[in-house]
């Protein structure tokens, strides 16, 4: 049942992989664009609508919340092949991502901790810090 998993992110990331492409070609550049991060929401997004609906079993959850351990290593490696200088030479379009990726970001910070309007968190209650006291060296 694991391999449901695997094959839904399989689905996810295909359909990431089209949809950067897409988005690189309407963008004029030759590369895609987001394809990973577009594949990482679809997936989240897939997650979320087959719990909803009860079809994601324990087994199923489990072969998504391995690749999702895996994310982020897999990331920093894709990451690290990109040649940024080349990019911010070739057009604007890495700095406007960059920024635009910062703000959209910020404004979703904003907006979820102004909606949260939860009781805050009860404090927590010290306990006193017992410390041994220690015998004197040399048994006096």
């Amino acid at each position: 049942m694991i391999i449901y998993g695997v094959a839904l992110l399989a689905i996810c990331t295909l359909a990431g992989v089209i949809l950067g492409d897409m988005l690189g070609v309407l963008l004029g550049v030759k590369s895609n664009v987001g394809g990973v991060g577009i594949a990482m929401i679809l997936l989240i997004c897939a997650r979320l609508w087959m719990q909803k609906r009860g079809g994601m079993t324990k087994e199923c959850e489990m072969g998504v919340g391995f690749w999702g351990a895996l994310y982020i290593p897999v990331v920093v490696a894709m990451a690290a092949q990109q040649n940024v200088v080349t990019a911010l030479k070739g057009g604007p379009v890495a700095v406007l991502a960059a920024i635009g990726s910062v703000v959209i970001c910020a404004f979703t910070i904003t907006l979820i901790s102004r909606t949260n309007r939860g009781a805050p968190l009860p404090p927590l209650e010290a306990e006193p810090l017992e410390v041994p006291i220690a015998a004197p060296a040399g048994g006096r």
